[in-house]
């Protein structure tokens, strides 16, 4: 029986990390493609494509592990199924509860797994990511410098440079401003430079036009000037802040500064149901591979297939997983209600346990029905 338990959980193992491995590649390919699109349009260079991408993995993986962990266990099973090998197994008097000690084991794993992810690595990625984008919204050179190419800096404002020297001088440049309802201005110059200094960013005009645009009366106005500076400081703000969040702390900060939190503002719904979540999408990965493990094993070998069973376990494992978003809400509004979380968990473990039995004394539906007949 040991060696069986090492073979069953090399098995769900190695299966295990090829369907995480899809898996993650086709979540990756779908977010990627919108991420590559935002960041290389802004300007960005393909290295800080690759930073937000593996910044991205981790909350990435924490979807796609029990999606894993339930597909392994279902192929698995299915497999030894097909081959008579759990047939074999319970001939030599193994019971359904021993044959499901190695799935548990796998869902440990699994859980372990998705311990270290949701308490350490997601929140240091994710507060890492925070950091980086605001750093992109206030980075003027990407936001800006980008030749011969019309740019949206904020909304409002419309930029545009023919070229950018080597020297860092831009030529032929086009602005222009309708943050001002009443007014609309157009600056265009032949040269420009960025100057920075203490208090923001000017763009120094060279040579160019002034065109100012009276809505009202439909008037246009014109001057010429030799140099201009305009303030583009506004540009470079950004309304979003590196204001830390309770989801980019670790588990064991939201412990130790509690009552900090508590004192900053932080309501004791959001704190409870950001830590209780997290222990409870560990202990849901042990559930996820019982469930495929159960159901298939009281549905049996049929020559047929095992389609049924699958189909069930994925309905059964969907309704448990769409329960648990719309618990967080009473955890949210009162703090005590934290073990609303679990209770997917629970009801899983329960139903699991209720199959393994059913598993473990076949035909007892229909000695009941005959007793009672």
């Amino acid at each position: 029986m040991a060696r069986f338990d090492r073979y069953l959980l090399s098995q769900l193992l190695v299966l295990f990390g090829f369907f995480s491995l899809v898996l993650v590649a086709v979540f990756w390919i779908n977010r990627a493609v919108q991420l590559f699109d935002r960041l290389i349009g802004d300007g960005q260079t393909a290295l800080v494509f690759l930073e937000f991408t593996v910044l991205g993995l981790p909350r990435l993986v924490t979807t796609v592990l029990p999606i894993a962990t339930f597909a392994a266990t279902i192929y698995v099973t299915n497999r030894l199924n097909n081959e008579s090998e759990l047939t074999v197994m319970a001939s030599t008097g193994s019971s359904p509860w021993r044959l499901a000690r190695p799935v548990f084991l796998f869902g440990l794993i699994s859980a372990v797994m998705m311990t270290v992810l949701s308490h350490d690595l997601v929140p240091r990625a994710s507060a890492q990511l925070s950091e980086r984008e605001v750093e992109i919204s206030q980075n003027i050179t990407a936001r800006i410098l980008t030749e011969g190419t019309f740019l949206s800096p904020v909304r409002g404002v419309t930029f545009y440079t023919r070229e950018i020297g080597e020297d860092g001088v831009l030529r032929d440049v086009f602005v222009a401003d309708r943050r001002d309802p009443s007014t609309r201005m157009i600056y265009t110059a032949a040269e420009a430079y960025l100057v920075r200094n203490d208090t923001g960013t000017s763009l120094i005009m060279v040579d160019g036009l002034a065109q100012r645009l009276l809505p009202d009366g439909l008037r246009l106005s014109t001057a010429k000037f030799q140099d201009f500076s305009f303030d583009i400081s506004g540009l470079m703000r950004s309304d979003a802040t590196v204001a830390e969040r309770i989801s980019n702390m670790s588990t064991w900060r939201l412990l130790q500064d509690r009552d900090a939190l508590l004192a900053e503002g932080t309501s004791a719904g959001a704190l409870a149901e950001e830590t209780h979540s997290r222990f409870a999408r560990a202990t849901f990965c042990v559930v996820t591979a019982l469930i495929g493990f159960a159901t298939l094993l009281v549905g049996g070998y049929s020559r047929f297939g095992v389609w049924r069973e699958i189909v069930i376990a994925f309905l059964l494992l969907l309704a448990l997983d769409g329960t648990r978003s719309t618990l967080t809400d009473p955890v949210l509004d009162d703090a005590s209600k934290w073990w609303i979380l679990y209770a997917p968990s629970v009801v899983g473990a329960v139903i699991v346990t209720g199959m393994l039995w059913s598993a473990s004394h076949p035909g007892w539906v229909r000695r009941r029905l005959r007793g009672v007949a």
